[in-house]
C-alpha cells in the first residue's frame, strides 16, 4: 500500500514539472483570405393549409407567416373518443407557444356482458359407403416395330497421281580462285 501512494505521489510530482518541447513544432493559422461571402436572405411571408376527410381520418391544418419571423397556425383532429382536440400555436424566437382545447364530448360505449352460447352441432348422419372400384376395361396392345433397312453406300476413295520430282544442280556463284587486290595506301608505322 505504501508502494502505490509513493508511487502516485511521484507521478504528481512529475507530472507538475513536465514542459513540452521547446523544438516542438508550432502550427499557425493559414494566411489566407477566403473569397466566400455568406448570404443569407430574409425570410419570406407564406400561408397555406390542407384537410383531409375520408373514412379514417377527419383532420386539417393552416399556418402562416406574415413577417417571416413569427410563425402562427393551427391544426384539429377528431380522436377515437369522439371529441375534436383544436391546437392553436405561435413560434417566433421565444420558442412555440400553444393553445390545445377540446370540443365535443367524449362518448365510451356501454360495456355489456357476453351473452353468447356457442351454438352446438349433434353428429353428421351422413355415413359414406366405401367406394368400389372395377378393373379397366383397357387392354393396351403391344406395339409392333419394323426395322428399317438401309443401303450402304458405295465406298469411293480418294484418287491421287504423282508425279516424279526432276532435280537440277544449280551453277555455282563463286570463282574456283581468289583474286587478291593490293591496298591502295600504304600503311606507315
Amino acid at each position: 500500500m505504501k508502494f502505490l501512494i509513493l508511487a502516485a505521489l511521484f507521478a504528481v510530482a512529475a507530472a507538475d514539472s513536465y514542459r513540452s518541447a521547446e523544438y516542438a513544432p508550432k502550427y499557425e493559422a493559414p494566411a489566407y483570405k477566403s473569397t466566400y461571402e455568406a448570404k443569407y436572405e430574409t425570410p419570406q411571408p407564406y400561408d397555406f393549409s390542407w384537410a383531409v376527410n375520408d373514412y379514417y381520418n377527419d383532420y386539417e391544418h393552416s399556418e402562416k407567416s406574415v413577417d417571416g419571423n413569427v410563425v402562427t397556425g393551427s391544426y384539429r383532429v377528431v380522436l377515437p373518443d369522439g371529441r375534436t382536440q383544436i391546437v392553436t400555436y405561435k413560434a417566433d424566437s421565444y420558442g412555440y407557444v400553444a393553445d390545445v382545447k377540446y370540443t365535443g364530448e367524449a362518448k365510451y360505449p356501454e360495456y355489456v356482458a357476453n351473452n353468447y352460447k356457442a351454438t352446438t352441432y349433434s353428429a353428421p348422419a351422413y355415413k359414406p359407403t366405401a367406394p368400389t372400384y372395377s378393373a379397366p376395361a383397357y387392354k393396351p396392345t403391344a406395339p409392333t416395330y419394323t426395322a428399317t433397312t438401309y443401303t450402304a453406300p458405295a465406298k469411293k476413295g480418294p484418287t491421287y497421281t504423282v508425279t516424279a520430282p526432276t532435280y537440277s544442280a544449280p551453277a555455282p556463284a563463286y570463282t574456283a580462285t581468289p583474286v587478291y587486290k593490293a591496298p591502295a595506301v600504304k600503311p606507315q608505322y
